[in-house]
């Protein structure tokens, strides 16, 4: 089997961005798939795949791990960041193939499965539809109280966990985003603060004691006010404040100055970004996109976090292909907490892909279907193309 051409398709999402597929085709008539980056570029992405993929033109594609490496020694100049994602796009691809030629799922080229099923949190409950309301059914966001109303929604979908932002209801509501979109000092005022304890106290009346709530606070504070966000919110017994931070030592100070527990590593690529964070214990649950930085490194990154205690969460917020991904991830690890899952999204999500995962009581099944289980839909990826 020789890889015969590597194609790109972006294809709409809410907003201004897309989701990006990387479809690898080979002489005997199988294709792989891969969902990978960030549609921050939406452009540039599917250059540096093609740039990179004429490398492996006429290779056997089973040598997924060779031509990683491969890839990686040839952008070393320039590695990390849209490079790191484009050679994961393809690195993903390879894996699918891989598993369709062995007739297995990828998880089972890899020792799995550790698990059946995932327990799973619907993420950015609240936010898609404060910043795109005109593409839901839903009631408008107009006061905090209808923040609790979507926390409630969730449960009686199943639910037994969730994540939020920052939100600002109103009649044109906001998210702590756009706040101050002019602003790059990340400071953390006295409403700001105030704010997040009446939204997170509303959503936590709203669903009792039992459902664990996650705040994403992303990249909108430095430490100082991270962890007066974070000691606020110790009396509602958050699952994790989520928090992208750039530097080891100021999260370690985070996690260390409040009890709300920590999550991160989403901003982090391969295994060589993310050691100095393990080995300084920054966070109490290690976030990982799959799609961000392929398979193996993340793979590699779980297991190195088992050696520190520390459990992992698939960051997973594109299409379905992207779930069906971050699953054989958790079913090729043993440490793994939880899984997101984006519930509010784009309306042609279902379209997009020829499987759409399976979600029992919170719950998300392994799939069992030879490589990722699930393929683009290429049809449907062009009639929605960005």
């Amino acid at each position: 089997m020789k890889i015969t051409s590597i194609e790109t398709f972006p294809v709409r999402t809410i907003g201004d961005g897309a989701w990006m597929f990387c479809a690898v085709r080979t002489d005997n008539g199988l294709t792989g798939y891969g969902e990978f980056g960030t549609g921050l570029f939406r452009r540039g992405l599917p250059g540096l795949v093609q740039d990179i993929g004429e490398t492996l033109i006429g290779k056997d594609p089973r040598q997924v791990d060779k031509h990683f490496m491969d890839m990686y020694r040839l952008t070393r100049s320039s590695s990390g960041g849209a490079t790191a994602m484009a050679i994961a796009g393809i690195e993903l691809a390879l894996w699918d193939l891989k598993g369709k030629d062995a007739g297995v799922p990828v998880y089972n080229l890899v020792g799995g499965p550790h698990r059946d099923r995932q327990r799973v949190y619907w993420s950015h409950l609240g936010t898609y539809r404060a910043m795109h309301p005109e593409l839901f059914d839903k009631p408008a966001l107009r006061d905090i109280e209808d923040l609790g109303d979507c926390a409630a929604e969730a449960v009686r979908q199943g639910y037994s966990a969730f994540k939020t932002n920052l939100i600002f209801p109103g009649e044109f509501p906001i998210t702590i985003s756009s706040l101050n979109p002019d602003s790059n000092d990340q400071n953390a005022t006295s409403d700001v603060v105030k704010h997040a304890e009446k939204q997170i106290s509303t959503m936590r009346d709203a669903v009792g004691p039992d459902i664990d709530i996650c705040l994403d606070i992303n990249y909108n504070f430095k430490t100082e006010g991270a962890i007066a966000i974070g000691k606020i919110l110790e009396p509602y017994d958050l699952f994790w404040m989520e928090i992208d931070n750039q530097d080891p030592q100021a999260l370690a100070q985070i996690k260390s100055s409040q009890r709300t527990p920590i999550c991160t590593g989403e901003q982090l690529l391969g295994l060589r970004q993310y050691r100095p964070f393990i080995e300084a214990m920054s966070m109490d649950t290690l976030k990982i996109d799959v799609q961000w930085q392929g398979f193996s490194q993340a793979k590699k990154v779980a297991d190195l976090a088992e050696t520190y205690d520390v459990n992992i969460a698939p960051h997973n917020y594109n299409s379905h292909l992207s779930s069906f991904q971050s699953l054989n991830l958790t079913a090729s690890v043993s440490n793994v907490r939880i899984m997101e899952s984006d519930v509010d999204s784009a309306p042609w999500r279902d379209e997009i892909t020829t499987e759409i995962p399976r979600v029992d009581n919170g719950y998300m099944m392994i799939p069992k279907m030879a490589g990722w289980g699930c393929d683009l839909d290429e049809k449907a990826a062009k009639k929605y193309a960005y």
